[in-house]
């Protein structure tokens, strides 16, 4: 009894899942005794079940697969494309960066004020406009009302913008 135990431990997932489908497709009893299709993938996991865990090649078949044409993957259902009024709204995150650098931890621990840290960028040279983190443009930076605001002099396209912002 002890060594049945075990071998009810040792069994996989697979098995225990065959094991309960078999259970209630015994408790359900033979209605029916006509095979259709629809009965199939239980008469297959019975049948897995009943081989232990072991597989034949006449139990996998291929599952059939719809033809798509070109414009299908661009039009769900080949119909109107997709209405972007939805997404038109959605609030991003705008930034513009004048460069960057990396040093030690070492040196950023010794930075207090009036530290310089050297940029990788050159006076004049055009900012990085990022959305959601994801270069989008360049630009030069603007005095507006007494702030700061950027002119945009290179600007990716839409669709590059959009393969670059689902990365």
């Amino acid at each position: 009894m002890a060594d049945d135990n075990k071998d009810g431990q040792e069994l996989s997932e697979d098995e225990k899942l065959a094991a309960e489908w078999e259970a209630a497709m015994d408790e359900s009893g033979d209605e029916g005794s006509e095979e259709s299709p629809d009965d199939e993938p239980a008469q297959a996991t019975k049948k897995a079940g009943d081989d232990s865990g072991e597989s034949t090649a006449s139990n996998v078949r291929a599952a059939p697969m719809e033809e798509f044409e070109e414009g299908d993957l661009a039009t769900p259902g080949g119909g109107t494309p997709p209405d972007l009024d939805v997404i038109l709204d959605i609030p991003v995150s705008i930034s513009m960066e004048v460069g960057n650098t990396q040093i030690p931890i070492r040196n950023l621990l010794q930075l207090n004020q009036g530290s310089v840290i050297e940029l990788d960028r050159l006076a004049g040279e055009p900012l990085d406009v990022l959305v959601n983190g994801t270069l989008i443009a360049h630009g030069e930076v603007v005095m507006v009302n007494e702030k700061f605001g950027i002119r945009l002099t290179d600007v990716i396209s839409p669709g590059e913008r959009i393969k670059r912002l689902q990365k």
